[in-house]
């Protein structure tokens, strides 16, 4: 399986993104997508994820703000931000959790995509 995030770039702060991540490959049984981010210097933290059958988690820090959700094309799913901030800035990268046609519980990453907000 590969991810593949975009829609990362540069943006005032105050104003919105849109991330999209899409994944292709072996995709079986999707579980868990969810978008994670990371600082310099920082810890990679949670920003959202959606869970079958458990619903939507978003981290403390953007609650409010952001919402994940399935894309409009196949095997994608978008994190809508608003409000953003300057602490937003960071690499945002996607998770794939998928349990494949074996029963194996595997989980994905992608590189990541960039996202900076200026003051």
């Amino acid at each position: 399986v590969q991810l593949q995030a975009s829609g990362g770039g540069l943006v005032e702060a105050g104003g919105p993104l849109r991330l999209t991540c899409a994944a292709s490959g072996n995709i079986f049984r999707i579980t868990v997508v969810g978008w994670f981010r990371q600082a310099p210097g920082k810890q990679r933290e949670l920003v959202a994820r959606a869970a079958s059958g458990s619903g939507t988690t978003y981290g403390d820090s953007v609650k409010g703000r952001v919402t994940i959700y399935r894309g409009n094309s196949k095997n994608t799913v978008d994190l809508q931000m608003t409000s953003l901030k300057p602490e937003d800035t960071g690499v945002y990268y996607c998770n794939l959790i998928q349990t494949d046609y074996s029963g194996e519980t595997r989980s994905y990453w992608g590189r990541g995509t960039q996202v900076t907000v200026s003051s």
